[in-house]
């Protein structure tokens, strides 16, 4: 199985969380690749599982420099694709990824598991505990 994980970060907690996913996701067996969305193309979609990660922006929004042009680009493209979601937060409640859920949703993408949001800094338990899950 083959799981691309790609993020946005601006503290380094989201990129921390894609680390830990990462090694849950292989302790499970599956080969990943982790890129920094500056890094990925619309090609990264071509793969079993896509994890995608962001943290909550301004008014819980995703990051709208980098990471919000690459979902654009990728939206048509998700439809039938298992793809996972995480990231992390400062405020708010998570109106974020509810919205960016439903996008997904919404551009025919399958949830493979309820998002990952964790507020400041990750523990490795519980991302490397998704990271298992999306593996399956």
């Amino acid at each position: 199985m083959q799981i691309n994980i790609i993020f946005w970060t601006g503290s380094g907690n989201t990129e921390a969380m894609a680390n830990y996913i990462k090694e849950g996701a292989e302790s499970a067996g599956a080969t990943v690749a982790v890129k920094n969305v500056a890094e990925a193309s619309a090609d990264d979609v071509n793969c079993d599982v896509l994890a995608l990660g962001c943290p909550s922006m301004g008014d819980e929004v995703l990051e709208e420099s980098e990471f919000e042009p690459f979902i654009s680009s990728i939206e048509a493209s998700v439809s039938g694709k298992k793809v996972a979601l995480f990231g992390s937060y400062g405020w708010g409640d998570g109106q974020w990824m509810r919205d960016w859920s439903e996008r997904m949703q919404n551009a025919g993408a399958q949830l493979v598991t309820e998002a990952l949001i964790v507020n400041d800094a990750p523990t490795g338990d519980e991302c490397k505990e998704f990271g298992t899950k999306i593996a399956q």
